[in-house]
């Protein structure tokens, strides 16, 4: 039976699986939308007709836009550009949630706010094999800083530079893309947002499966922690 005390608590594993979830949807359905049209553009326009900063080497499902290929792939435009905004704002809710309790809860503090950070400290920590979890379930130095990167950093970016792609929202708060030097700019940066937290994903999957697949599983579903009996 699992320890009073678990690993993980109900909030934190309820908005995990409910950003996984959201994750996978926005990240099928935002390919979709790249392959709709595989060019990205710097500034607030961008069309088939203007130069682009950089190109996908993929075809199009459009016709319109010229890829270099002979062909277009299926248009799956519409149903992936609902979803895409439906599973975005599931991952706003939960990341609100997650974000207040975890301030409330002292989560980030107790357990994701180095105590003492030096660089000769973070030098220790990057070894050539990954080292599990204390059996506190606690964090190292490194896992720490890379957590807090993404929950402070670049998910926030992640989700303004979406909204930032809306019209409905900018022009309701016109600041919120001209920050980023217009609407395309704020697509390019999402672009590049996504890539690196599909990296941070399969780094972290890699190191939930080298520390012990079924033990993590259970602490992130049931709760249990490494020290169930």
């Amino acid at each position: 039976m699992p320890e009073a005390n678990p690993r993980h608590c109900v909030l934190v594993r309820v908005t995990h699986w409910l950003t996984t979830i959201a994750f996978f949807a926005l990240l099928v359905t935002g390919i979709e939308l790249v392959i709709s049209h595989p060019r990205f553009y710097w500034g607030e326009v961008g069309n088939v007709n203007t130069a682009s900063l950089f190109d996908i080497p993929i075809p199009s499902s459009r016709a319109g836009v010229k890829t270099g290929y002979d062909y277009v792939l299926p248009d799956q435009n519409g149903w992936s550009r609902s979803l895409h905004f439906e599973a975005a704002w599931l991952v706003v809710f939960a990341a609100l949630v997650y974000g207040i309790a975890g301030l409330i809860n002292g989560h980030f503090r107790k357990h994701l706010l180095p105590a003492n950070f030096s660089i000769a400290a973070l030098l220790q920590e990057i070894r050539p094999h990954m080292r599990p979890q204390s059996r506190s379930g606690s964090y190292n130095l490194l896992q720490q800083l890379a957590y807090l990167s993404v929950i402070f950093g670049l998910f926030p970016l992640m989700i303004w530079t979406g909204l930032a792609m809306s019209p409905a929202f900018t022009s309701a708060f016109p600041l919120a893309v001209t920050v980023f030097g217009g609407h395309q700019s704020a697509r390019t940066i999402h672009f590049f947002c996504t890539i690196a937290l599909v990296l941070f994903v399969l780094i972290h999957v890699v190191m939930v499966i080298r520390t012990g697949l079924k033990q993590n599983l259970l602490a992130m579903t049931a709760g249990e922690s490494r020290d169930t009996k």
